[in-house]
């Protein structure tokens, strides 16, 4: 059984999805968003993750919202299922 590394975006808000990547990746002490947290800053701290840079996942600055991206990360990292 494939697991998933990152969550679906999908009925989600950027702060409500990216609190559950902070808490899925605890210990990589990603800051926790809020209201006023830039989500490609915040993006471009969980593309460090050492994980995340070995599934070469897409940087930010290429798409205009969190979601689109959010979408690309999963499409990048999550296992495919038949």
């Amino acid at each position: 059984m494939a697991i998933a590394l990152v969550y679906d975006p999908r009925y989600h808000d950027f702060e409500s999805w990216a609190s559950l990547m902070c808490e899925a990746y605890a210990g990589q002490q990603l800051s926790i968003p809020n209201k006023q947290t830039d989500w490609k800053e915040w993006a471009a701290g969980l593309k460090g993750i050492d994980v995340f840079q070995n599934e070469a996942i897409p940087g930010p600055d290429v798409f205009e919202n969190w979601h689109d991206w959010a979408e690309a990360v999963v499409g990048a990292v999550n296992p495919k299922t038949l």
